[in-house]
């Protein structure tokens, strides 16, 4: 794949941290569901720990894009769902494991009251695209 256009600082708009504000890409599409952090057997990894369920939050989509043939430097969007914003250092020190600073995809955070269950903390969902 060509290396998709990262724009962090838009004319106009403030300098972006932690995401790039526009990502542009050509390519096949690869949407990923919410990942929550379950392990393979649908249980639950880290109850009351954030770090433990955004590293598995972030293994899970690694899994869902290798079964569509792609990967995090595919990846051009972040969606967070966080029950608690103090959520987002833990996130971003898995998400660091995966993509690296000078790749950060286009992301959006959002607090929620509450996700299909009481012990998730985060739901991420994940846009990629692929050379064809």
């Amino acid at each position: 794949m060509s290396e998709p256009t990262r724009i962090t600082a838009p004319a106009g708009v403030a300098p972006a941290t932690q995401y790039s504000h526009v990502v542009s890409a050509t390519g096949r599409l690869v949407a990923v569901s919410g990942q929550l952090a379950l392990d393979e057997d649908g249980g639950l990894v880290g109850p009351d720990d954030p770090a433990a369920q955004a590293r598995q939050v972030f293994e899970n989509l690694r899994r869902c894009l290798a079964a569509a043939g792609a990967g995090f430097e595919d990846v051009v969007k972040l969606t967070y769902f966080v029950t608690d914003t103090a959520h987002l250092p833990a996130i971003r020190a898995a998400r660091a494991t995966h993509i690296p600073d000078d790749r950060l995809p286009a992301s959006s955070a959002v607090r929620v009251a509450g996700l299909v269950a009481p012990e998730f903390l985060m739901e991420i969902e994940a846009l990629a695209v692929v050379a064809e």
